[in-house]
């Protein structure tokens, strides 16, 4: 029973390592001929079996009664179990999609409001929505534009400028 209390310990010893050396031995095996697919040796999962194989063991061993051979069974059934729920687990959340990021032209055909007055032939700012949040931009018209006019955005020519026209309402 001390030998499975030992494992699992060892296991749990390298679950807590692993969330310090996050992905160092990851990619250990990657492009080996005949290696293992992406993440299925890596730490948590190695982690994940051998504690749940050496306290499986050592509840089999303690409070059953069972024999070592049983014991080893146990631990290594319950340890290959963890160690595959851990491993989908983990692909799952490195899988994640989240939704893209905003990109320049995403703002052409959005309104805003003109914060700098636009001279004829130079920049003003305006303010507009993206990604829900406000954000200001350096703006250029074929005209004039007053402050606090609402414009439509045209073109995005930089990351921090963009081409507007009047709102004709």
């Amino acid at each position: 029973m001390v030998w499975f209390l030992g494992l699992g310990i060892t296991g749990v010893v390298l679950l807590a390592l692993s969330l310090f050396f996050d992905g160092v031995l990851d990619g250990v095996l990657d492009g080996a001929p005949g290696s293992a697919p992406d993440g299925l040796l890596s730490l948590p999962v190695v982690a994940g079996f051998l504690a749940m194989a050496g306290f499986a063991g050592a509840i089999a061993t303690g409070a059953a009664g069972a024999g070592p051979a049983a014991a080893i069974t146990t631990g290594a059934v319950c340890g290959l179990a963890t160690a595959w729920l851990t491993y989908r687990f983990t692909r799952v959340l490195m899988h994640d999609r989240t939704a893209p990021a905003p990109a320049g032209d995403d703002l052409v055909g959005t309104s805003g409001k003109v914060v700098t007055a636009i001279p004829a032939g130079g920049y003003g700012e305006v303010l507009l929505l993206l990604a829900g949040q406000t954000a200001k931009f350096a703006a250029r018209s074929a005209g004039p534009v007053a402050r606090g006019a609402e414009v439509w955005v045209e073109a995005v020519p930089s990351a921090s400028s963009v081409v507007v026209r009047p709102v004709d309402r």
